[in-house]
């Protein structure tokens, strides 16, 4: 038998950022590591530019999805302005940007997700920095607000977690109720909409190639470029993502 620890994360809108090429700003259709892990950090207090909390954050844990719902895709257009390109005139803040003459107007893009429902799973690797139990009381009362990839996506309902022992990934998952099954009656009886985010007929898992004991046979393999290399420099490391999709049991 092993620890996981679950939470559940879910919001209106979420960002679960891909790989970013000029002005187009790509979201994955679940979690990454490097979110869910950058959501536990927020919720241990650790700031951006702690970077060897965070690198021990990095180390200490696995990370898996359980994607219950994986939303609707929405894109966003912002226009901004910006100075023209000088070689020898360097701006150190958006102030000293916006005093330059002649500023242009660039347009980018970037995806959301909405309604997006994830349950994650953490794992502990050998000796770890931060132990699961830390992890699931500061998530309980997060010393930084936690949001779903971008500040301006907040969480609708408490990560709710808990640590359980499973002899597998899918069994410890199997303990935790689908979020939608959660939202069915809340949605209907609160806002009356008529009709409440339906189940997927399929589950969609998503873990670490680390991890030993999934409990299900790997269909896919992706290469994800979501582990934590140097947070003051944006850098990221390749990892492989392995996924399988279940049916859904009524």
């Amino acid at each position: 038998m092993k620890d996981y620890l679950l939470f559940q994360l879910y919001g209106a809108m979420a960002s679960w950022g891909d790989t970013a090429v000029g002005e187009f700003r790509p979201s994955h259709s679940h979690p990454t590591r490097s979110a869910v892990l950058g959501l536990v950090a927020a919720a241990l207090g650790i700031r951006q530019h702690e970077e060897e909390q965070l690198q021990a954050l990095e180390n200490s844990c696995r990370v898996a999805v359980r994607l219950d719902w994986p939303g609707e895709a929405m894109r966003d257009y912002h226009t901004t302005q910006v100075p023209p390109q000088q070689r020898k005139v360097r701006h150190y803040t958006r102030r000293d940007e916006l005093k330059a003459d002649k500023l242009h107007t660039i347009l980018s893009q970037r995806d959301y997700r909405t309604d997006s429902a994830a349950t994650i799973a953490l794992t502990s690797k050998n000796e770890p920095s931060f132990k699961l139990q830390q992890i699931a009381d500061k998530l309980q009362r997060p010393e930084l607000p936690l949001y779903l990839g971008r500040k301006s996506c907040p969480l609708a309902f408490p990560a709710q977690p808990r640590i359980v022992q499973a002899k597998d990934l899918k069994a410890a998952f199997d303990t935790c109720p689908l979020i939608t099954e959660q939202l069915e009656n809340f949605t209907t009886d609160l806002h009356r909409f008529g009709q409440a985010i339906a189940a997927p007929d399929h589950i969609r898992y998503y873990w670490e190639e680390s991890e030993t004991n999934p409990g299900m046979e790997t269909q896919m393999i992706y290469s994800r470029r979501d582990r934590l290399r140097n947070r003051k420099r944006w850098q990221f490391d390749m990892r492989s993502e392995h996924y399988a999709a279940k049916a859904r049991e009524e």
